[in-house]
């Protein structure tokens, strides 16, 4: 397995989702999106993995405004604003090669190899 766990310090998640990892011997990356974010094919695998940038975008997130603009953008737009600001993304996003989740599942986990 090749784990990556993109979250935030911060997230209650992130940190259960390292934890859940860790308690089972199992290595994993963690990238700090308030850092770094993702990269172009990064982003490009999770988008399929979850069926669509829009699955990727934390309808709950504090500027309202960015959120607004993601309506009426197209899907490349959206990418390039998502690649730009990537603290607009939902958190955790696990990534296991091509596949991939959001937020805290351990259920789906168990099923990776």
């Amino acid at each position: 397995m090749n784990i990556q766990i993109f979250g935030t310090k911060k997230c209650f998640d992130s940190k259960k989702a390292e934890r859940y990892f860790k308690e089972r011997g199992i290595k994993y990356q963690f990238i700090d999106m308030k850092e770094k974010g993702m990269s172009r094919g990064e982003l490009n695998n999770v988008k399929q993995a979850l069926g669509g940038i829009d699955n990727l975008i934390d309808q709950g997130h504090k500027d309202k405004d960015m959120l607004a603009l993601l309506k009426y953008l197209s899907d490349e737009d959206k990418e390039e604003k998502i690649l730009e600001n990537p603290q607009i993304i939902r958190t955790p996003v696990v990534r296991n090669g091509k596949k991939a989740t959001i937020g805290y599942c351990p259920d789906v986990w168990k099923e990776w190899d």
